[in-house]
C-alpha cells in the first residue's frame, strides 16, 4: 500500500504532514476498537494487546494522549502518529496493553469532561484485559503532553510513569484558550504547581529544540521545577528538531525499558 500524505492543521499552530504507515490497512486488526458511554454520549477508542496475552497474570498498561492534529470521531487517527507507528514496528515484542482514546474535534485534553474520557477508557480496558494498577503508564504529545502533565498533576497516584513529548503547562497566548481548557495554566507558577503534584512520578520528557508550534522552554521550565523539587526526571532535546519530536523519542532504544522498569 503506498504511503498518503494528509494535512492536519494543528490548533496549536502550523500544518503537519503525516505519512500514514503501509499497513494502515491493518490498524483494525493491531488496534482493536472499544466503545464507552458518559452522560448518554458513546466515544470510540483503540486498544493493543500483546501477542500472547493471557489473563492469568496482570498486565502493563500505557494510556496514550494524542496530539490536536487526531481529534476528531473517526477512531483511527490516534494510532497513527507517535505510540501508534511504533508499536507497529514491534507489536510481536511490545509488552504492554495500549489505551487510545480520541479526543473530540475542537476539544482539548485539560478539560475535565476530556480528561474523565481518557481516564474511563484507562479503567474500562484494564478491567477487560487484566491490567496492572502498580504498572500503570502515562504519555502523551503536543496537545497531549499538555493533557499528561495536567493528568499526572490531578492524579498524582495514579501513574507508575510519564513520558511527556514537546507538551507543555502553559498554551501559547495566541491559543485564546477558554479557563476551562487551561489545566494549571492559570497558577501563579503553573509549573512549580504541577512539579509538586508530580515530584514521586519518574518523568521522562522529550522536546525539540526548533519546535515552533510548542515553545521548548515548556518542556524545560517544567524540567527545572521538577529538579528543584528533587524529582526523578530525565529530559532528551533534540538540536534542531521541530514539532515533530515523537518519531525520535518513542524510537528511543532505552524508553521502553525504562517505563516498563516503573512500579509503583
Amino acid at each position: 500500500m503506498t504511503a498518503i500524505r494528509i494535512p492536519f492543521v494543528l490548533a496549536i499552530g502550523g500544518v503537519l504532514l503525516l505519512t500514514l504507515p503501509a499497513c494502515a490497512r491493518q490498524d483494525g486488526e493491531v488496534f482493536q476498537s472499544r466503545t464507552l458511554t458518559i452522560e448518554g454520549k458513546t466515544f470510540q477508542y483503540r486498544v493493543f494487546v500483546p501477542k500472547g496475552w493471557t489473563s492469568k497474570k496482570a498486565w502493563p498498561v500505557i494510556l496514550f494522549l494524542h496530539g490536536a492534529g487526531e481529534r476528531g470521531d473517526d477512531n483511527l487517527a490516534p494510532t497513527r502518529v507517535g505510540l501508534g507507528p511504533a508499536i507497529l514496528r514491534q507489536q510481536d515484542t511490545f509488552g504492554s496493553i495500549v489505551v487510545m482514546p480520541q479526543c473530540p474535534t475542537s476539544r482539548w485534553w485539560s478539560e475535565p469532561d476530556m480528561q474523565a474520557l481518557a481516564l474511563k477508557s484507562l479503567d474500562q480496558t484494564a478491567k477487560e484485559f487484566n491490567g496492572d494498577a502498580m504498572r500503570t503508564y502515562l504519555t502523551g504529545l503536543s496537545m497531549g503532553g499538555y493533557g499528561s502533565w495536567t493528568m499526572a498533576a490531578t492524579n498524582p497516584k495514579k501513574f507508575a510513569a510519564l513520558v511527556v513529548v514537546c507538551g507543555g503547562v502553559r498554551p501559547p497566548p495566541r491559543l485564546n484558550l477558554p479557563q476551562a481548557m487551561m489545566g494549571f495554566a492559570a497558577e501563579a507558577d503553573p509549573y512549580g504547581a504541577v512539579a509538586a503534584r508530580v515530584v514521586k512520578t519518574p518523568v521522562w520528557v522529550f522536546h525539540g529544540d526548533a519546535d515552533l508550534a510548542v515553545p521548548v522552554t515548556e518542556s524545560r521550565s517544567m524540567v527545572e521545577a521538577l529538579k528543584a523539587a528533587r524529582g526523578d526526571v530525565r529530559y532528551n532535546e533534540y538540536p534542531g528538531v521541530g514539532h515533530n519530536s515523537w518519531d525520535k523519542a518513542y524510537a528511543e532504544p532505552e524508553l521502553f525499558p525504562w517505563l516498563m522498569s516503573q512500579h509503583k
